[in-house]
């Protein structure tokens, strides 16, 4: 299977703010009540450890790949305490490269590729074959959505492979199921021959990259049949990759491919995970890159671009509606009067007298955050972002 594995575990995604907020991002909030433990960023690292290994599990004298995680220095505690959940044969397996700043996909990925084509993973080498050649294999995945089975995940990955060792950009198309106004698109064209045996699994060349659209294009859009929504997951040969960015963002790979490899100093091991943090002149170069997205920078303007149609259930929560349901309840002390259909995730106990289709979030502070308290009608949750503008412009930054 793929030779690096990429988790972009960066950011603090605002929309489900206030339960997603700098402290505590997105991707590392429970995907259910029953399990608190088992995050959105769990599920990344489970993916990620079955997809750098053959046929997604174990084979004798066959070696693992690597998992690289890149994050914010904020994120730390969160990755370190979801990683110490795994053995340590796989944290052995996992690295954290610790960004400086927050400079959007592009970096990150260029980060990743220059530090896989810097210290090369182990080559994957069977007991009667001769190591892999030059042209590795690395999957960028997101660490915010929910993708299952691992199964079927696993198999449509193993297509995505194999184009990308045809020195293809290879990205995971979502067939969409609503005229969704909050994603990117994809425009497919021909389906493409598959280079190995892959069974159902499906590619086309993908012409166009799509910005998210309003709701009559969005419309437009899924009566056409031939767009799909960007899942933001990519595959590629590191050289490849490494050749697309001097081609069309030579200013993002640049001062990154002034660093040299770091050196064991440069690496500190905490609750049995390596952390890079000390990597010299890589906080400089990360001040001289710019902020940009993979898709500006390379996706839209590279010739190659195939589209695996995902056969996995793929889902963005991407507001308070979705999450609620997930949740799926909590265990906040609520009194009811007249209240009918709402959600209360409360660490203070609550009241409600004839009220419906509420989504009521409070924290009272003793967790060590700021008292907050989000009322939301049930509909309207997209309007969060409303309120995070105010909140920043209001300059107190210190909320989110």
């Amino acid at each position: 299977m793929f030779d690096d594995c990429v988790i972009m575990a960066g950011g603090s995604g605002t929309r489900l703010w206030p339960a997603s907020n700098a402290r505590r991002p997105k991707q590392f909030l429970p995907v259910s009540s029953d399990d608190p433990s088992r995050t959105f960023f769990s599920g990344a690292l489970e993916r990620a450890l079955a997809l750098t290994v053959p046929g997604g599990q174990a084979v004798p004298g066959r070696v693992p790949g690597r998992v690289i995680i890149i994050a914010g220095k904020g994120h730390i505690p969160h990755i370190v305490s979801a990683c110490a959940s795994f053995n340590q044969k796989d944290r052995d397996r996992m690295l954290l490269i610790v960004e400086p700043d927050a400079k959007n996909t592009a970096p990150a990925i260029a980060c990743g590729v220059r530090f896989a084509e810097l210290v090369p993973g182990p080559a994957t080498v069977d007991t009667n074959q001769a190591p892999c050649p030059r042209d590795r294999t690395m999957l960028v995945l997101t660490s915010d959505h929910l993708i299952e089975p691992l199964e079927r995940f696993l198999e449509d990955a193993a297509l995505a492979e194999a184009l990308a060792r045809q020195n293809r950009l290879v990205v995971f198309g979502i067939v969409p199921a609503r005229p969704e106004t909050g994603y990117g698109y994809i425009e497919a064209g021909e389906v493409l021959t598959p280079p190995v045996n892959t069974g159902e699994a499906e590619a086309r060349a993908a012409i166009s990259f799509r910005e998210k659209p309003d709701r009559a294009l969005a419309e437009d859009y899924l009566a056409a049949g031939r767009f799909y929504w960007n899942s933001g997951m990519f595959a590629f040969s590191p050289a490849f990759m490494l050749d697309e960015f001097r081609r069309h963002a030579p200013r993002t790979l640049a001062p990154f491919e002034e660093l040299r490899a770091p050196g064991p100093a440069a690496y500190r091991v905490e609750q049995g995970l390596r952390i890079l943090d000390r990597w010299p002149g890589f906080a400089e170069a990360y001040a001289r890159t710019g902020a940009i997205s993979i898709d500006y920078a390379i996706a839209e303007r590279c010739a190659s671009v195939a589209l695996v149609s995902a056969r996995f259930s793929w889902t963005d929560i991407g507001n308070w509606d979705e999450y609620a349901k997930l949740l799926n309840g909590t265990d906040a002390e609520t009194y009811r009067a007249g209240a009918e259909n709402c959600f209360v995730d409360s660490d203070i106990p609550v009241a409600l007298c004839g009220v419906e289709d509420l989504i009521i979030r409070v924290r009272s502070g003793k967790d060590g955050g700021a008292p907050l308290v989000l009322v939301a009608r049930k509909g309207e949750t997209q309007r969060i972002r409303e309120i995070v503008e105010q909140i920043r412009a209001a300059g107190r930054t210190t909320l989110l």
